[in-house]
């Protein structure tokens, strides 16, 4: 995935989708405050603290009322962080067609948030082999990152517990069920769940694989040259049950 943003400093992120950052005004070269989106309904816990650098997109589409959209954070730790969540569908998507995750190179087509289930749900990705078996795919951002140890989820996540449900039920079904980490955080090389934030998760999460759910995770890397950044989910990383 390839971005074109702009740096700014942030100053806070608040009522969960919007943040304030400080940009340099090209017309009068002085700091300026600006408001601005934010793609993410979790904690953040350590994605966004004041005095980081807010990496930003910006829509071309008039009616929007915030333009600027908070791509990625670069820590004081000098950690890169894609804190927006609808990237992980976008990364996984871009590698599950370059044959980036090796547990599903056979697969011939793909279909996006299919519905599924007895709880009203949507998986992210459908898979079919050659031979039209079905594969379903969950994908959850990962960004939490405490004392060198990666964590998911950063908050209860009933509609989390909801989807390992989900996919237990697929197994059941006989179909293959995989629950994969997208791991969007630079300094995070494995994945547990964080028993301490939702237990409830932690403990359906140990089920699942126990029924036959397969949990991956694949960490994302990250470039830049200037404004120009490259996003790629292509290595994989151990999870810790």
């Amino acid at each position: 995935m390839n971005l074109t943003l702009q740096p700014s400093t942030l100053i806070k992120r608040y009522k969960r989708f919007l943040a304030d950052v400080t940009v340099i005004d090209d017309t009068s070269s002085s700091d300026k405050k600006v408001t601005m989106h934010c793609a993410n309904t979790g904690a953040m816990t350590g994605c966004a603290i004041p005095g980081d650098i807010v990496w930003y997109s910006t829509s071309d589409n008039l009616k929007r009322k915030y333009p600027n959209s908070w791509e990625i954070t670069y820590t004081q730790a000098k950690h890169w962080i894609c804190v927006n969540t609808i990237r992980a569908n976008q990364l996984t998507e871009e590698a599950l067609n370059n044959d980036l995750i090796n547990q599903f190179l056979s697969h011939s087509k793909l279909k996006r948030e299919v519905k599924y289930g007895e709880e009203n749900s949507k998986i992210d990705f459908q898979l079919y082999d050659k031979a039209g078996r079905e594969t379903y795919i969950e994908v959850k951002s990962v960004t939490l990152l405490e004392d060198e140890q990666g964590y998911f989820p950063d908050a209860v996540t009933e509609r989390g517990q909801k989807h390992l449900r989900e996919l237990i039920a697929m197994t059941a079904l006989g179909h293959r069920a995989v629950l994969l980490f997208a791991v969007l955080h630079s300094g995070i090389n494995s994945v547990k769940p964080a028993e301490h934030i939702d237990p409830k998760y932690a403990q359906l999460l140990r089920k699942a694989q126990q029924q036959g759910v397969e949990i991956l995770a694949y960490k994302a890397s990250f470039s830049n040259e200037k404004q120009n950044f490259s996003i790629s989910l292509d290595t994989q990383v151990a999870v810790i049950l």
